[in-house]
């Protein structure tokens, strides 16, 4: 199992350092230059820890830590230059784990991204996405609603993985096939009707009415409803 970690930083030289580390300890890394891409980037992948910068184009870090942890409990370590306290305090009410002062030495922060590794998925890979009474299981691609497991074919997991990680977010059929089955799918768009159709059956208690499910007619699909 390979430990992915999503970094989120705007200052290259800063970024390039880091991944040279993060490949060196075995994991893998993605790199995201601003909070828009650090989202698109959470919303098609998976990744078991976030490195975050606070001081960003566009939205800050902060924004950024909000709109994951309404999906996920991913550990996160916030990268800041700040040193007031209001800001340290403002990341942990949020929903921070740490939080790492620049300039920082890269090996000490390494040793911090293992003993989270290790505290937190110790021998298992496992990571829940939660909704409602529905639950999402990574490692056994199953759904849980109201604690009875739904049997999902792999092709069902895929799209509803991608619905989890965009929650409240319209998207397109063109933007549901690239992000759930990649730029190789060879099927009909129209097939993801029938997808979400199914799903709906697994998840809704009325399918026919749907309220986590939306279909945005002329836009997409939503996922989470009128919360979302």
């Amino acid at each position: 199992m390979v430990y992915q970690i999503l970094v989120v930083e705007d200052q290259k030289e800063i970024s390039d350092i880091l991944m040279k580390y993060i490949a060196k300890e075995g994991y893998g890394v993605a790199v995201a230059g601003n909070g828009f891409e650090a989202l698109e980037l959470f919303g098609s992948q998976e990744f078991h820890l976030v490195l975050l910068d606070i001081m960003m184009p566009g939205i800050s870090g902060f924004e950024v830590l909000k709109e994951i942890r309404k999906i996920s409990d991913v550990p996160i370590i916030m990268l800041t230059a700040k040193q007031e306290e209001v800001d340290r305090l403002k990341g942990f009410e949020t929903g921070a784990d740490d939080y790492v002062i620049k300039p920082f030495s890269p090996r000490e922060l390494m040793k911090r991204i293992q003993v989270f590794i290790k505290r937190i998925y110790k021998e298992t890979d496992e990571i829940i996405y939660s909704f409602r009474d529905l639950k999402l299981y990574t490692k056994g691609m199953k759904l849980v609603k109201n604690n009875n497991e739904i049997v999902l074919t792999a092709a069902e997991y895929k799209l509803l993985f991608v619905l989890f990680k965009n929650k409240g977010q319209i998207l397109t059929r063109e933007q549901l096939i690239k992000l759930a089955y990649g730029s190789d799918y060879e099927g009909y768009d129209r097939n993801i009707d029938s997808f979400i159709k199914r799903i709906r059956q697994k998840i809704e208690d009325d399918p026919k009415n749907p309220q986590i499910l939306i279909t945005k007619y002329g836009a997409g699909y939503i996922f989470g409803g009128d919360e979302g």
